[in-house]
C-alpha cells in the first residue's frame, strides 16, 4: 500500500488563480520524496492540501488508503507536518510543548518517548527551557520533535533547514534517515537541492502548479545528467582541430576545448572523441572531466 495517493488535484482561486494543475504522485511506504520547485511554484500548497489545512478544488487524496477528507481525524493522525512557519507558543517549555501536542491525539503519556525524540535532536539539555529563550535552528528542531510528538507514520517537511546551518541540517538529514528505517514516510519541500541529492530516494519537480517530472533521483540523474571533458590542445593542424570541433560539436577558449556529453549516450561519448584525436594524431593535455548534480538539472527543467 502506497503512504501517500494524490488524483487528479487541482486548486484554483476566486481570482482564477490556478495553484495546482492535475497533480498525480504517490509516496511509497517509507521512502523519502522530495517536492522541488521556484518559489509560488505550489509545493506549500499542495502539503497544506493533503494535510487537509487548505481545501482543494477537486480531486482525491488518500492515505494508507483513507481519504483524507472523509476519513480526516484517522488521516491526521497519521500525519505529522512541519511548516515553514515557526508557530508555538513562545513561553511554553519545550518537553510541555511536545506532551501538549502528543495529548491533542490522545497518545498516552511517554516522557521517555518525546525524550528520545529530543535527544536524536539534539535538544534534550533544552528540555525544560522556554522556546523563546532557543535560537532559530533549535526552534525548528523543536518544530520537527512537535509534528513527531504523536508518532506519526507520514511526516512532512516544508523547508525543514531553513535558517538551519550546515552542522544542524546534517544532523537532521542523519536523523530522517533514522525515521526511515524505522518505517516513517518522509515528504519534504526544499531550496536546498543538496539535501534532495542527499537524502531522496525519488523526486519531484513542480513548476507553475504542474508536475515537470518524478523519477528515482539516480534516474534522473542518469537521464538528465550531462558530463564536461575539457582538455588542451597542443600544436596541431588547425584543419584537424576544426574538423573534430565540428564532428563533435567543441566549445573552445583558446586552446582549451569542452566536449558536452550525456552519460548514457554511446554515440558521442568520450572514448569516440578521445580515440578521433589519437588516430588524427592531435596531442592533447590538462583533461579534466565534471558531472553535473542535480541543482544544474533542476535549473534546465524549470527553465524550459
Amino acid at each position: 500500500m502506497n503512504a501517500i495517493e494524490v488524483k487528479k488535484l487541482n486548486k484554483s482561486y476566486e481570482n482564477g488563480f490556478e495553484a495546482l494543475k492535475n497533480i498525480d504522485l504517490t509516496v511509497k511506504k517509507g521512502e523519502i520524496f522530495a517536492l522541488l520547485g521556484p518559489n509560488g511554484a505550489g509545493k506549500s500548497t499542495l502539503i497544506n492540501i493533503i494535510c487537509g489545512i487548505t481545501n482543494k478544488t477537486n480531486g482525491n487524496i488518500k492515505i494508507f488508503g483513507q481519504d483524507n477528507i472523509l476519513e480526516y481525524k484517522k488521516t491526521r493522525a497519521l500525519i505529522g507536518l512541519v511548516p515553514q512557519e515557526i508557530a508555538t507558543d513562545s513561553f511554553e517549555r519545550v518537553i510541555s510543548t511536545l506532551k501538549f501536542s502528543r495529548g491533542l491525539f490522545n497518545k498516552p503519556p511517554s516522557e521517555e518517548y518525546l525524550e528520545s525524540v529530543l535527544k536524536s535532536l539534539d535538544l534534550i539539555h533544552k528540555k525544560t527551557n522556554q522556546i523563546r529563550t532557543l535560537s532559530g535552528g533549535m526552534k525548528r528542531r523543536v518544530m520537527i520533535a512537535k509534528a513527531l510528538s504523536h508518532e506519526p507514520k507520514v511526516l512532512f517537511l516544508d523547508e525543514p533547514t531553513a535558517g538551519v546551518d550546515v552542522n544542524l541540517r546534517k544532523t537532521l538529514w542523519s536523523y530522517l534517515n533514522k525515521l526511515k528505517k524505522m518505517g516513517v514516510t518522509i515528504f519534504l519541500t526544499t531550496h536546498y537541492i543538496e539535501e534532495a541529492e542527499n537524502i531522496a530516494d525519488r523526486i519531484a519537480v513542480i513548476d507553475n502548479g504542474k508536475i515537470i517530472i518524478i523519477e528515482n533521483k539516480r534516474k534522473i540523474l542518469e537521464k538528465f545528467g550531462e558530463k564536461k571533458l575539457s582538455f588542451k590542445i597542443k600544436k596541431t593542424h588547425k584543419d584537424l582541430i576544426n574538423s573534430i570541433k565540428i564532428k563533435y560539436n567543441l566549445k573552445n577558449v583558446g586552446n582549451r576545448f569542452t566536449f558536452i556529453y550525456n552519460s548514457s549516450s554511446k554515440k558521442d561519448s568520450a572514448y569516440r572523441l578521445l580515440s578521433d584525436l589519437n588516430r588524427k594524431s592531435i596531442k592533447f593535455e590538462d583533461m579534466e572531466i565534471k558531472k553535473s548534480n542535480l541543482e544544474d538539472i533542476f535549473l534546465r527543467l524549470v527553465q524550459k
